[in-house]
């Protein structure tokens, strides 16, 4: 999308296509979430019209948003119906209503400065009351103009409040409020903010919570969770729960869910992640550099690249070994990946953790790879998930103040 601002008139009926290109649906509303009254109204996703379906699309799973239509980063979407949520405000119905003595005829969005997929509300236009292309030269203003637009109810603007801050302080917020608070909290919050939240909490938070939101909620939730943690929040549920969640989750998120409840706690299998950035040995230092600038990637994932026969979703193909950034930055942008290599250190599944630990500290390592018995890849621990498992479980519980 370009930086220029994007009319929501023009945005509504056009064709929602995943990333391969292929025709899902059509696009008709976009979802705001009010902010504050200083910052902008931020768009959370969006309403598509699939198999006669109004289903909700979060805003991070569209990769391009263009007058030609929106294209998906990847994977599949959730047909579960839409449901707007308390403090959620969808195009359609801010349009025609009555502002400053006119009727907003439009609403402008562009996307947000080094925020990939985010956009937010930028101007409304101002008009007569005809419909949305019958207006001619409407008046642009701001949306801090029309500030009663906008105004939201008590517990939508704790949500909101909660979403400007860091993860990690956004959940010692949520910590210090009863239980109740908590739950009615959950329901108004984005899927995506949610399990960033849900990710910082103890574990039998996670479950308190996680239990207050219906079978489809909450699976969406999961799936935006980092796969290790979505695992380890899994494996606390009773096993009905656990099932019932996995078959509500899309095919492509369940699967390695399943395959990393199969491991035991205190392994290396425990401990991993799926998602490690993953080429294959044709790509160039270029595309290394390219896929580890994701600013969605964890610090510690995003610290190396780990290279792979295909296919290159775990399990891959044969393990060919590691890279770190620093060496990436070291070689030509051209140079071929498996020229580079010279670190093909991997552990089993199988390992305990403290040997995990011992590993990582005795090789100054951000990561390691896990491989299975054929030297395919399956996963990566990192060392921010070896800390976090070897402190107490009451640290996150200890822990008071705000981030530096």
């Amino acid at each position: 999308m370009s930086d220029r601002p994007l009319y929501v008139s023009r945005i509504l009926r056009l064709p929602l296509v995943s990333a391969d290109g292929a025709a899902i649906g059509k696009i008709d509303d976009v979802v705001l979430l009010a902010s504050s009254v200083v910052l902008a109204p931020r768009v959370i996703g969006f309403v598509a019209i699939v198999q006669r379906r109004r289903i909700f699309v979060n805003a991070a799973r569209v990769g391009e948003l263009t007058p030609e239509g929106a294209r998906l980063r990847s994977g599949n979407v959730n047909l579960r119906r839409f449901e707007q949520r308390p403090g959620e405000l969808r195009a359609r119905e801010l349009l025609d209503r009555r502002a400053a003595e006119a009727f907003v005829v439009d609403l402008a969005i562009e996307p947000i400065a080094g925020q990939p997929s985010a956009w937010h509300l930028v101007s409304v236009a101002l008009g007569r009351r005809r419909g949305l292309r019958g207006t001619r030269n409407p008046r642009i203003v701001p949306w801090t103009g029309l500030p009663e637009l906008f105004a939201m109810a008590p517990i939508a603007r704790a949500a909101a409040e909660l979403r400007d801050m860091h993860p990690s302080d956004a959940a010692q917020r949520v910590r210090d409020m009863p239980e109740a608070r908590r739950v009615q909290l959950a329901a108004v919050m984005e899927d995506q903010h949610l399990a960033e939240v849900l990710q910082e909490l103890p574990e039998d938070e996670q479950v308190i919570i996680i239990e207050s939101l219906d079978v489809a909620r909450a699976a969406s939730v999961i799936e935006f969770m980092e796969p290790d943690d979505a695992a380890d929040l899994l494996g606390e549920l009773t096993e009905d729960d656990r099932t019932e969640i996995l078959a509500a989750m899309d095919d492509e998120e369940a699967t390695p869910l399943r395959r990393l409840l199969s491991y035991a706690k205190g392994t290396a299998g425990g401990l991993m992640t799926s998602d490690p950035v993953i080429l294959t040995s044709g790509a160039t230092v270029a595309d290394a550099l390219a896929a580890i600038r994701d600013p969605d990637l964890e610090v510690a994932l995003a610290a190396q690249v780990f290279l792979v026969e295909p296919p290159t979703s775990t399990p891959t193909g044969r393990f060919l070994g590691v890279l770190g950034f620093q060496r990436l930055l070291r070689e030509p942008p051209w140079a071929r990946l498996d020229d580079c290599v010279d670190d093909i250190e991997y552990i089993s599944p199988e390992l305990a953790d403290d040997e995990v630990a011992a590993r990582l500290a005795a090789y100054d390592l951000v990561a390691i790879a896990v491989c299975d018995e054929a030297r395919r890849l399956i996963g990566a621990v990192t060392v921010d998930d070896v800390i976090d498992h070897m402190l107490p479980s009451t640290w996150r519980r200890a822990r008071r103040g705000p981030r530096a």
